[in-house]
């Protein structure tokens, strides 16, 4: 039985050998494209399900499809063919209802020899209200009739929501697909197109090389007739893995020096020549053996010779390498050149033990600086990174400095790829305001908030990284470039500072007590979001701690009543913050001598016209009740009874409200 069994083997081997070899009188290209077995051009050169017909313009595209599918890249060794598919579509009329339509499919795996490949391609639906979907591989008798749905839903709000590059479900939405997808048929569940159909007349979906395309809000109004580029897995689909099929009749490896993997996609498996070959595993001696030594990639320092499957690599007589495959083979020196180059070893090991000496030393001083920065304890701090000064120093270059104060320089920067503002301090003396600074802020998260990236405590002077905001300072819009602002925008900032402040005050777990509150202190992004920086003198209070201390901080801005006292409270925040509304209205910078708060207070109490100290972008508003609402919650925070004042988060929740009321009057309603 057993000789039987081996007989019939032989036979089918032989037969296939044979089949192979028949493939040399073969076209082997087409368009320039080499074709290659199991592939193949015409009756007798190609396995089932590899045909490839080379059209009448000498481009090669695949057999059996029910159009033209062109194929730009075929692979033997990797198993991919990249094809161009079409798009699958619906369009809709004036009475909202679908004219037309195409699923895309056009029937090229008839033989299964194909998957869809999930590492290099996605799913792409464009259109306005419009879900797609893509289902693959009919599954009659169960739940649904296809094994494989996947699919996303893009939404328009207007002609101008949708936006170049932007495929995150307006006017665009892109989805990975899983493995095993066989085909590119396409559905869609109809939605009204009755608002935008001049803006996307048709719903679109396609598979496409995830490398290979971008959106473009033109695509909105795609040609239906245009092709994707679409990556496909091929295998011997014979429903068997490797060890099955080495035992079956048809096996498909059969150059010597070729191996069998089972397919990552799909049943089936594919083959590959043995390491040190190359070649065509799927035809008799296809596999032929590499020459190492004429390709670089193939390192030898000495002499090399090729054997096959391999290569030698040894040095010559009188030379010696502990490895020629990566030294170089150097010629054995006699007895007076190595005591020679014994004496140099020596005093390069003087050398390298007093700069390790040095070394250590410096180590030492790293260590102290560290220690007396604070670093046992920021150490513990979870949130915040603690840098190596190696990692900052090509960062703290005079032409990377953006910015410079009595408290020290800033600079601009990348670590890890991200843009960081790096502040370094002048003053040694303000070393306990850094280490200060740091605890604070590791204590708050909050979109308004500068973030914290972490510090560097090796040096003298501690030094903190933190998020780069683009824009600068409201102080630097203000009264420095001067900025155009609208209501709307000066609202916005102002509603977004205060609820970064109230977060301080009332969200966190200890009280948190900004004390420095000022324009310079508010960093602006490029949208003009606004975050609140510079924790330096800034405090954390349980709510019936009584806290005194020194006032530090910008006179202009600091509550009167802390002044005289000396105790900082909530409401000094409230007081300052009060003074930042006041500059962002008047576009005045408020002096030391306080003359625009007096003459600011004298023109409400006296019922003066407070309009003429009013900037004159926002003076010509329509909206005079949310002005004069806006500058009663400004007297009311400069009250110089703290007890009137309000808290920051009712700041925060009538801006809020004052934003909503400013924006309902422009906004124009939706139909």
């Amino acid at each position: 039985m057993a000789i039987i069994l081996l007989s019939c083997l032989l036979l089918a081997a032989s037969m296939l050998a044979a089949d192979a070899e028949s493939t040399s009188a073969c076209p082997d290209s087409c368009g320039g494209m080499s074709i290659q077995y199991p592939f193949g051009i015409g009756a007798g050169c190609f396995r089932k399900g590899f045909e490839i017909v080379c059209d009448g313009g000498g481009r090669p595209v695949l057999a059996g499809a029910t159009a033209p599918i062109p194929v730009d890249h075929l692979s033997i060794s990797t198993a991919e063919v990249r094809v161009m598919l079409p798009v699958g579509w619906q369009c809709f009329n004036a009475s909202d209802e679908v004219y037309a339509w195409s699923d895309g499919d056009v029937q090229f795996n008839l033989d299964d020899a194909y998957r869809i490949s999930s590492a290099h391609n996605q799913l792409v639906v464009v259109g306005c209200n419009t879900l797609g979907y893509i289902q693959s591989q009919r599954n009659e008798g169960n739940d649904y009739s296809y094994a494989y749905y996947t699919g996303c839903m893009s939404f328009c709000n207007n002609s101008g929501s949708a936006a170049d590059g932007a495929c995150d479900g307006v006017g665009c939405c892109r989805v990975d697909i899983p493995p095993g997808v066989t085909d590119n048929k396409m559905n869609f569940r109809a939605y009204s197109h009755r608002e935008k159909l001049g803006d996307s007349p048709c719903d679109l979906a396609f598979l496409v090389d995830r490398e290979n395309y971008t959106f473009h809000t033109a695509d909105l109004k795609m040609d239906r007739n245009r092709t994707m580029p679409v990556w496909l897995d091929w295998a011997i689909r014979d429903n068997l893995t490797c060890d099955e099929a080495k035992k079956a009749q048809g096996y498909a490896c059969v150059s010597l020096n070729s191996e069998c993997h089972d397919s990552t996609n799909g049943p089936g498996y594919v083959c590959n020549c043995s390491m040190g070959y190359e070649g065509n595993p799927y035809i008799v001696n296809g596999c032929t053996d590499i020459n190492e030594c004429e390709r670089p990639e193939y390192p030898c320092r000495g002499v090399c010779r090729n054997t096959l499957g391999s290569y030698e690599c040894k040095c010559r007589s009188r030379f010696h390498s502990p490895d020629p495959f990566k030294e170089p083979c150097n010629l054995k020196f006699p007895l007076g050149f190595v005591i020679a180059s014994g004496a140099a070893g020596f005093l390069f090991i003087i050398s390298v033990v007093v700069f390790v000496w040095l070394l250590r030393k410096e180590k030492r001083k790293t260590k102290e600086y560290f220690e007396k920065n604070g670093g046992p304890t920021l150490e513990k701090v979870t949130k915040i990174k603690l840098f190596k000064k190696e990692e900052l120093m090509p960062i703290l270059r005079s032409n990377n400095r953006i910015g410079e104060g009595g408290f020290g320089e800033v600079y601009k920067g990348l670590l890890e790829d991200e843009p960081v503002a790096v502040k370094k301090p002048k003053n040694a003396n303000l070393a306990d305001q850094f280490t200060n600074e740091v605890i604070i802020q590791s204590r708050v998260m909050h979109k308004n908030i500068v973030k914290l990236v972490g510090c560097c405590l090796e040096v003298d002077i501690p030094i903190l990284v933190y998020e780069f905001v683009p824009k600068g300072s409201l102080d630097d819009i203000l009264h420095g470039s001067r900025e155009p602002l609208d209501l709307d925008q000066r609202l916005d900032i102002a509603a977004q500072s205060a609820r970064g402040l109230a977060y301080l005050h009332s969200d966190t777990i200890t009280m948190i007590l900004h004390g420095d509150i000022k324009p310079a202190n508010i960093l602006l992004s490029d949208d003009l979001v606004p975050k609140i920086s510079d924790f330096g003198i800034s405090r954390m209070i349980t709510v019936d701690k009584k806290y005194t201390r020194n006032v530090i901080g910008a006179v202009s801005y600091v509550d009167p009543v802390y002044l005289q006292s000396g105790r900082l409270t909530s409401k000094s925040d409230v007081y300052s913050f009060g003074v930042v509304l006041l500059e962002l209205i008047t576009r005045k910078k408020v002096s030391d001598s306080n003359s625009l708060l007096r003459d600011f207070i004298d023109a409400y109490t006296m019922e003066k016209r407070v309009i003429e100290l009013v900037d004159s972008e926002i003076a010509a508003t329509e909206n005079m009740e949310l002005l004069d609402s806006l500058v009663g919650m400004i007297v009311e925070c400069l009250d110089l009874n703290i007890n009137r004042r309000p808290e920051m988060i009712d700041v925060a929740e009538n801006l809020r409200v004052m934003l909503k009321r400013s924006r309902s009057k422009t906004v124009t309603p939706l139909n």
